[in-house]
């Protein structure tokens, strides 16, 4: 029987693994698909929903993003921090980016969590 702390980290890594799987062959924004899909598929609170869209797609782009931005020595970071108000901050720019794709698998995390809701109704 799956407790929900497991499920709750199960969530996650689902959600982060199945992001980085179909996000190699389709757009971006499939994070958002899959973590709508995943979290109307898991039974959880909305709010626990969103923390696990939200975290999987931050550390995840945290991390893919790192070794990218370090395998070309942070040259095109650099660069693009310099075009935002980030004052060169490649570090700063992961960090925003990930923000912002953690806030969108969130949301649609909480989307399918309200589904789920709806459907069950």
């Amino acid at each position: 029987m799956i407790t929900r702390n497991s499920r709750f980290i199960v969530t996650i890594v689902l959600i982060a693994l199945l992001s980085l799987a179909l996000c190699i062959y389709f757009p971006w924004w499939m994070i958002a698909v899959v973590a709508f899909s995943v979290s109307a598929l898991v039974d959880q609170s909305p709010s626990k929903s969103f923390w696990c869209g939200f975290l999987s797609i931050f550390f995840l782009w945290m991390a893919l993003t790192s070794i990218i931005d370090s395998a070309n020595q942070h040259i095109l970071s650099q660069k693009i921090a310099k075009l935002l108000p980030l004052g060169g901050s490649s570090l700063l720019l992961i960090f925003l980016s990930s923000i912002i794709g953690a806030l969108i698998a969130g949301l649609a995390s909480l989307s399918g969590a309200y589904f789920r809701k709806l459907l069950k109704s």
